[in-house]
């Protein structure tokens, strides 16, 4: 089996790396380029907690505190959405990583039930663009959010040649999507290609629900696959388990 990673660098060799260890071959494509310093850090006074929704977001903090993160940042507790997040935290300085091991949902849930709004705002590391409503979920709960937009997505243009040539000869199996973002600018990349109707030939592996959603809405694929939990080992093993699955029924086949 052969896997498209779409995730942004340096996520896509970490992940393509990952697929190897289980026998799965990857094409490396990232489809959103990430951009640091779109904007200075907001003022830690009356901060409590830094929210973090990905390692980009913990890249961004680097690159926003060229010199390393100041006590006054890595000094205060570090809630991560997963473990990929919370280790990129702990590396960056942050003495206190906890994580929810799942998606801003889980998050927020684990923000609300540890933290109160009267101790102070949360820093929220954050992209223009993201997946689910982190802010707006504890906002309701009465915290008090102080977003930190550092960092950028921009989606690619167009789809390299070689990946082209890869749908176009069948020797891709699926794509692995991460965020609904992705997902969409796949389907759009695919239709400026006109090679949208090759998805019927290969399989979606999804990261959550919500990003199977925004696949199935723009292409009609093989098959969608969701992974168990929003992790990146979890997709990885779903990917080695289809594949298998896949090498089973070729062999009662012959």
């Amino acid at each position: 089996m052969r896997i498209l990673v779409t995730r942004p660098q340096p996520d896509a060799a970490a992940f393509a790396a990952v697929l190897a260890a289980r026998g799965i071959d990857s094409m490396q494509e990232p489809l959103l380029d990430v951009r640091f310093g779109i904007s200075a850090l907001p003022a830690l006074e009356g901060v409590q907690a830094v929210l973090l929704t990905s390692a980009n977001g913990v890249r961004a903090l680097r690159a926003a505190c060229a010199g390393g993160l100041p006590p006054a940042l890595s000094g205060l507790p570090a809630w991560a959405v997963g473990a990929a997040s919370a280790q990129a935290a702990t590396e960056a300085g942050f003495a206190a990583v906890r994580h929810a091991d799942g998606d801003a949902a889980a998050l927020a849930a684990a923000v609300a039930e540890a933290l109160s709004p009267a101790a102070g705002a949360l820093l929220h590391v954050r992209a223009q663009h993201v997946a689910g409503d982190l802010s707006g979920a504890l906002e309701r709960r009465g915290f008090v959010i102080r977003p930190a937009l550092l960092y950028a997505t921009q989606p690619r243009p167009a789809l390299s040649p070689a990946v082209q040539r890869a749908l176009r000869n069948g020797s891709l199996d699926g794509v692995a999507l991460f965020s609904p973002r992705t997902a969409k600018a796949f389907a759009r990349l695919l239709a400026s290609a006109g090679l949208d109707g090759h998805a019927g030939e290969i399989d979606a592996f999804c990261l959550s629900r919500a990003v199977a959603g925004a696949a199935a809405a723009g292409l009609a694929w093989r098959d969608v696959h969701v992974a168990q939990a929003p992790r990146s080992e979890v997709l990885a093993d779903l990917v080695a388990a289809t594949a298998a699955r896949g090498n089973r029924l070729q062999g009662v086949r012959t």
